[in-house]
């Protein structure tokens, strides 16, 4: 089993039940982390037998664009196209942090974390 991580993949986004967010949006980070088997990419050096981490981002970022007002919601696009759009996948994981959220009290960031 090999793993593919995509990390820290920073959007500006405008997610959120609260008019504001929808209006001014805010900072997220998202992490992807993919099981899938790469030993005849790692052999061949050829991109086409492994995961395209440009194919990961573009899929976060076109996803991340959506306006949702739970980021849960958008977690599981993300998930969901991946595993339609990337080929050899045998699991993965998507967090998706909304930094400095606006909820009463010092938060640094709130997260979903979803795996299949």
């Amino acid at each position: 089993m090999h793993k593919v991580l995509v990390e820290g993949i920073k959007v500006y986004a405008y997610h959120g039940c609260m008019e504001e967010e929808a209006r001014l949006g805010g900072n997220y980070v998202v992490d992807v982390t993919i099981e899938t088997d790469f030993t005849e990419a790692a052999i061949t050096d050829d991109l086409t037998k492994t995961v395209d981490y440009v194919a990961v981002c573009s899929i976060v970022k076109e996803e991340m664009a959506i306006r949702s007002k739970l980021i849960e919601q958008v977690g599981k696009r993300i998930v969901d196209r991946i595993k339609r759009e990337i080929n050899g996948i045998l699991k993965v994981k998507v967090r998706v942090n909304k930094l400095n959220p606006p909820i009463n009290g010092v938060v640094s960031g709130v997260s979903i974390e979803i795996e299949e």
